[in-house]
C-alpha cells in the first residue's frame, strides 16, 4: 500500500527521488526497462510509445479507458442489440484513438499558429471563435 510520503513525492507521475536512467538501445533498437519502473508502472505485456517535442513517452496500457460503456449505453439507447449491436459497437470503438489523435493534432496545430504577439484573452477567445470570428456557444 502507498505511503503518504510516496504519494508525497509524485509529480505528474515521477518519483522525485527517481534518478534519470540511461537505458543502451541495441542495434534492433530494443530497450530495457528498469524494473523500478516496471513494477512502479504496473506494466503487463504492452506499453503505448508516443514523441511528445523531443521526448519519447512509453507509458502503460490502460485498457477500460475507451468510453465503452456510454458507447454501449448510447446504442443500446438507439435500438442496437445481438450481433447488430457488436458489430457497431466494435466499429465505434475503433474509431476512438484516431479521432483522439486527430484533435491532439489539430490541437498542437492551433497552438503552434497561434499568433504569440496577442494577449492571452485574445489567443482564449481565437481558440474558441467559430470559422466567422464569432465565439461559440
Amino acid at each position: 500500500m502507498e505511503t503518504l510520503l510516496t504519494k508525497a513525492r509524485r509529480t505528474e507521475g515521477l518519483h522525485m527521488d527517481a534518478k534519470p536512467k540511461v537505458i543502451s538501445v541495441s542495434k534492433g533498437r530494443q530497450i530495457t526497462l528498469p524494473i523500478q519502473y516496471y513494477r512502479e508502472l504496473g506494466i503487463n505485456d504492452e506499453v503505448e510509445c508516443l514523441l511528445r517535442d523531443d521526448e519519447i513517452v512509453i507509458r502503460p496500457v490502460r485498457r477500460g479507458d475507451d468510453f465503452s460503456e456510454e458507447i454501449l449505453k448510447d446504442l443500446i439507447q438507439q435500438g442496437y442489440s445481438g450481433d447488430e449491436l457488436l458489430a457497431e459497437f466494435q466499429r465505434l470503438r475503433a474509431g476512438i484513438r484516431p479521432a483522439v489523435k486527430q484533435m491532439l493534432d489539430e490541437a498542437y496545430q492551433a497552438g503552434k499558429d497561434m499568433n504569440h504577439s496577442s494577449s492571452p484573452e485574445e489567443q482564449l477567445a481565437e481558440l474558441f471563435s467559430d470559422d466567422s470570428g464569432e465565439q461559440g456557444a
